[in-house]
This record gives C-alpha cells, sequence and structure tokens, in this order.
C-alpha cells in the first residue's frame, strides 16, 4: 500500500515508517500539514496517518480538505487527545480510525490490515491462484500446507498482481507503491523483483506476463 504518513514527531514518525516499511508498504513523510495537503490533492494514497497538531495546517483541517475533494481512502488520525469529544470531532471530520498515543506498533499495524480490507470488499481473505493459496489477514503464501517465504519486496508485489488478476499494471504503478511517490529509483529494480518472483511462482502454474510499454499483468499458467 502507498501510505502518507504526517506526524511532526520525528521519533515517532520513524518508529512507524519502519513498521510500515518492514511490513513491505512505500511510506511518503510529511512533517507540515499544508504540505501533506499539497501532495495529496495530487497524488492521492492508500491510506493516510495523519496527526492532529501539526505546523502548517492542522489534521483535523488536513483530514476535511481530503473529504472535500471526494478522496475516499482510510485516514487514521493519531493524537494525544483521548478524550470522546476529541474522538468524535477527528471521527466527523472525516476519519476512519482514531489512535491514542501512546499506543502499540502491533496495534497501528492490525488497525491497516483492517481498514486495507475494507478497502477491496470484495477481495476474499483466501484466495487460490495456480497450486497456491493467498491468506490475506496473515499476508502469508502456502502450497499443500506448506508455507513459500517471500522477502517483503516480493511479497507485497505479489499482493499487487493478485489483486488486479488478469489485468495489467504498469510499472510506474508499482514503483509508487513500492517506494512512494516520487522516489528516485531505477526502473531495473521493479524489473528485477519481478523476474525473481516469476521464477519463483513458475513451479506453481502462475504467470507474470509483461507487456512492453503496458506493464506486467499475474495470471494462471495455461493448462
Amino acid at each position: 500500500m502507498r501510505i502518507v504518513l504526517v506526524e511532526d514527531n520525528q521519533m515517532l514518525a520513524q518508529g512507524i515508517q519502519k513498521v510500515l516499511l518492514d511490513e513491505g508498504h512505500s511510506v511518503d513523510y510529511f512533517i507540515d500539514g499544508s504540505y501533506a495537503d499539497q501532495h495529496l490533492e495530487h497524488e492521492g494514497a492508500d491510506l493516510a496517518i495523519i496527526d492532529i497538531n501539526l505546523p502548517g495546517l492542522d489534521g483535523i483541517s488536513l483530514t476535511k480538505n481530503i473529504r472535500k475533494r471526494n478522496q475516499i481512502f482510510p485516514i487514521i488520525i493519531l493524537t494525544a487527545r483521548g478524550a470522546t469529544k476529541d474522538r468524535v470531532i477527528g471521527l466527523d471530520a472525516g476519519a476512519d480510525d482514531y489512535l491514542v498515543k501512546p499506543f502499540k506498533m502491533d496495534e497501528l499495524d492490525a488497525r491497516i490490515r483492517a481498514l486495507s480490507r475494507r478497502i477491496n470488499p470484495v477481495l476474499a481473505p483466501r484466495e487460490k491462484i495456480g497450486t497456491i493459496e493467498f491468506d490475506r489477514n496473515s499476508r502469508r503464501i502456502f502450497h499443500k500446507n506448506f508455507e513459500i517465504t517471500l522477502n517483503r519486496r516480493e511479497l507485497t508485489l505479489f499482493e499487487i498482481l493478485l489483486n488486479k488478476k488478469g489485468q495489467y499494471i504498469s510499472k510506474s504503478h508499482l514503483v509508487d507503491t513500492q517506494y512512494g511517490v516520487g522516489a528516485d529509483v531505477n526502473a531495473n529494480a521493479i524489473e528485477i523483483s519481478v523476474s525473481r518472483l516469476r521464477k519463483t511462482l513458475s513451479i506453481y502454474n502462475i504467470t507474470i506476463i509483461t507487456a512492453r510499454g503496458i506493464g506486467y499483468m499475474m495470471d494462471d499458467s495455461a493448462e
């Protein structure tokens, strides 16, 4: 997922960013609400994590701006304010969830997984492709009850391609999703990741097709 993190506490932000990167997400990080607002207006996100007390533009105003633009990606608000009235203000502004500081990173990770299931409600919790089965809740891949291990970038790539199975996905979209919008990443990095994933999955009757100038598509191998 492409996650935008807006948090002016650098130590906390670095901790959140590390967890998200370890889970295979891309993270665009901002400390200023106004800069984050400009980025989200033009680039969007799959999910945003927003602190309330921010320089430039506070988190509540930022959330309202997002919803005024009819951008529907999930928003988690972070704040030290735990009173019910503060939660109501955040949720009424358009947030989907509200997390009070201090919190455990495991809880944030669980809430992100829960919200990601809302993004794609039609996607089954477990899906078969080729001779393997993917458990979306645990993000684990199985072949005849044996687990297949991928590194975090390969796992994220697998999820993106599986969620759009039978459709081509552009290389630029894969770069944005894995590394963040505007990341200075050589396109060869994606080609290498796709090549490695293709090789791993080929023995399980799964193919990744390359269409030059269009992108990549995952599907079951032809019988």
